[in-house]
């Protein structure tokens, strides 16, 4: 970015080519890194480039990241949205489905008056949202988050389909480099809104640009309050200008308006497609504070009635979400487990019907979570045995949560709390998350084999990592009884380890529920 600064003061005139230039090879290289963290599902990247995910700005301002939002504030308002077209992924998204969009049209985009009451509502509407806590709006609303669940619900599964492949070829030659993962939906209405943002950024940046960041987007929006102030702007020099229209076609912002000879800053992303494609040399991008008081009469007095009114309008149409909450699972008796042979018929696991939801351990507990989570998805790719998906709640839609069908969260593993980039789930270590008691086990009586079935099992108790569970005789007073376990709900960490290994079906004769409060034991 200094370089950005040092060209447009001492550079020549046509170097803002070259700076043009140097901001698609940012771009580049930091879409291509942030999309290779979504899909880094070892989390090994993110030891060398998780610093690239704490640079986005909603995580920054959760996680009170002063430094981080000094650097963008500042940055905006030397140089402009270069945000927008540099470090925030949605943004370089757009930008690319738009080169594909017009490819083989010279000139594809038109001007377009801002749509202030949408931008400003959506703004209000998101503020709102973030201080009243109702994260599944500010989850939504997010860049950062949308392109996060994007990249992990419909570009993940591809790269896995690909790694599979590669598994399987190099299991053939005797090479175990890689190996196979399983590939599965971790929550449908997750998904579903991974697939609706997909369709509309990509049907508004195909047709007209960066419309969906100049409408919608309220990082965008804000930033735009900024960079109207910014000291390097693209200017036009009316005496040089002869009103082709070259430059407001060539604008995947569409905020040039050549009939006025005016730039709107609050939306151009400093792309400099404008500059490139000027035949007269009339546009520029340089240094801006010596005009920075005619330049901001000009615009003051070019806003339209409707568009200041507009900057005060709230949004109040509400947001539809296309996701519904899973229904509550009732454990069934143990006379409608089906048998065959004597044997259990092998059912997948379910989710039990929870009284608290699990937080993983760094959380330090679920409003925690609630309130500083951007649902961007980082660490449910991370996660090595698929105890964390997007939560079906309306509460904390889209949020992580824990379930045990699938695996337990293992004592020692930590990635989920080394790639959060908004401190929702805060950095531990691996002594500190194994003394971490995030809930405790429960015992059903009625779904346990060792009474249903008259077998002995101590399964829950042998793979207790804090010997919390201990057996005992079902009879009390009888040594030769069956045992069943009793839990320690004071050396309990809520792991997961009885659960998921528990060979009851569908649903586990021993769970673990929740604590609204993480503690230390």
């Amino acid at each position: 970015m200094i370089v950005f600064m040092f060209l447009s003061i001492f550079a020549p005139k046509n170097t803002e080519i070259m700076l043009k230039k140097i901001r698609i090879t940012l771009s580049i290289i930091c879409f291509i890194l942030i999309t290779l963290l979504f899909l880094d599902f070892t989390g090994t990247l993110h030891a060398w480039f998780g610093w690239m995910a704490k640079l986005q700005f909603l995580p920054a301002i959760l996680a009170l990241n002063i430094g981080i939002i000094a650097l963008l504030v500042v940055l905006t308002l030397l140089l402009g949205r270069v945000y927008c077209s540099v470090i925030c992924p949605l943004g370089i998204f757009q930008d690319i489905v738009a080169r594909i969009g017009r490819r083989g049209k010279k000139l594809p985009y038109t001007f377009s008056p801002a749509k202030s009451w949408l931008r400003y509502g959506v703004l209000a509407l998101f503020i709102i949202s973030l201080i009243a806590g109702v994260s599944a709006i500010v989850s939504l609303l997010d860049p950062y988050g949308a392109y996060g669940r994007m990249a992990n619900h419909l570009f993940l599964p591809v790269w896995l389909w690909g790694n599979n492949l590669l598994a399987l070829i190099a299991e053939r030659a005797d090479n175990y480099t890689f190996y196979t993962v399983d590939v599965w939906i971790k929550s449908l209405p997750t998904f579903i809104i991974a697939m609706i943002t997909f369709v509309v950024v990509v049907f508004l940046a195909w047709r007209n640009g960066r419309t969906y960041c100049n409408a919608i987007c309220p990082v965008g929006t804000f930033l735009g309050l900024i960079s109207r102030f910014s000291f390097f702007q693209i200017r036009i020099d009316e005496q040089k200008c002869k009103k082709c229209n070259l430059c407001a076609r060539s604008c995947k912002a569409s905020c040039i308006d050549f009939k006025e000879t005016r730039v709107d800053n609050s939306r151009c992303v400093t792309c400099m497609n404008c500059i490139e494609k000027c035949n007269n040399h009339a546009i520029d991008y340089k240094f801006g504070y010596p005009t920075f008081r005619k330049l901001k009469s000009v615009q003051k007095q070019s806003l339209s009635a409707e568009t200041r009114k507009g900057r005060k309008a709230f949004l109040i149409a509400p947001v539809i979400m296309a996701a519904s909450a899973l229904k509550a699972q009732v454990i069934p008796k143990a006379t409608d487990i089906k048998m065959d042979g004597g044997l259990a018929e092998i059912l997948p696991k379910k989710s039990p019907d929870r009284l608290t939801p699990l937080t993983p351990a760094g959380s330090l507990s679920a409003r925690n979570m609630k309130q500083h989570c951007t649902a961007c998805q980082l660490c449910v790719t991370v996660c090595p045995t698929g105890v964390l998906r997007p939560s079906n709640a309306l509460d904390t839609f889209m949020q992580p949560m824990m379930s045990y069908e699938r695996g337990y969260c293992r004592p020692e593993c930590v990635k989920c709390a080394a790639v959060c980039p908004s401190s929702a789930i805060q950095i531990i270590t691996k002594e500190e998350k194994s003394s971490t008691q995030i809930g405790h086990a429960v015992w059903t009586h009625g779904l346990c084999i060792t009474l249903t079935d008259e077998i002995q099992c101590d399964t829950c108790a042998h793979h207790c990592p804090t010997d919390a569970i201990t057996m005992v005789p079902s009879v009390p007073g009888d040594e030769r009884s069956l045992k069943i376990p009793a839990i320690n709900e004071e050396l309990c960490i809520g792991c997961g380890a009885c659960e998921y290994l528990c060979p009851s079906r569908p649903f586990s004769a021993i769970r673990v529920e929740g604590h609204p409060i993480h503690k230390i034991i």
